[in-house]
């Protein structure tokens, strides 16, 4: 199998520590995702989800404007090194039952995985996987009847 830099995004959308549940949720829909790293000083320290968003938010009485993002992010998230394998990647994600990893390179954010890249990955690895093995059959074909 690949490593994570192989499959990774590498233009991770980012959202300032200091920003509001309103700043997230315009953020995400003008760009058409589904989370955003936030970060402090370009370090990241939480992510925050449309599930953080629609969960957190919606509970309180507080206006989206008035729920700061500290509220709602996530400061315990998972990260891989671009050199993991992308097994590895896999299993922490199903380990840990989570849908998103950050990837970190000497502390720096150089990238996300999410499910759907994986799902991505590996259907494309298992139409691969099984083409070769047609191939292979029919030459073990072509050689019998030769």
């Amino acid at each position: 199998m690949g490593l994570v830099r192989d499959i990774m995004i590498n233009n991770v959308i980012t959202i300032e520590h200091d920003k509001t549940a309103k700043d997230v949720a315009v953020l995400m829909a003008e760009k058409g995702i589904s989370s955003l790293v936030v970060v402090k000083e370009g370090t990241p320290i939480g992510l925050v989800t449309e599930r953080d968003l629609s969960h957190k938010v919606s509970t309180t009485d507080k206006k989206s404007s008035d729920v700061p993002i500290s509220e709602i992010m996530s400061p315990n998230f998972r990260w891989v090194e671009p050199m993991t394998p992308i097994e590895d990647a896999v299993q922490r994600m199903i380990n840990k039952n989570i849908r998103r990893l950050l990837v970190l390179a000497d502390g720096k954010l150089v990238g996300i995985i999410t499910e759907t890249d994986l799902a991505k990955y590996l259907r494309s690895k298992l139409l691969i996987d099984g083409a070769m093995e047609d191939v292979s059959a029919l030459n073990r074909k072509v050689v019998k009847s030769s």
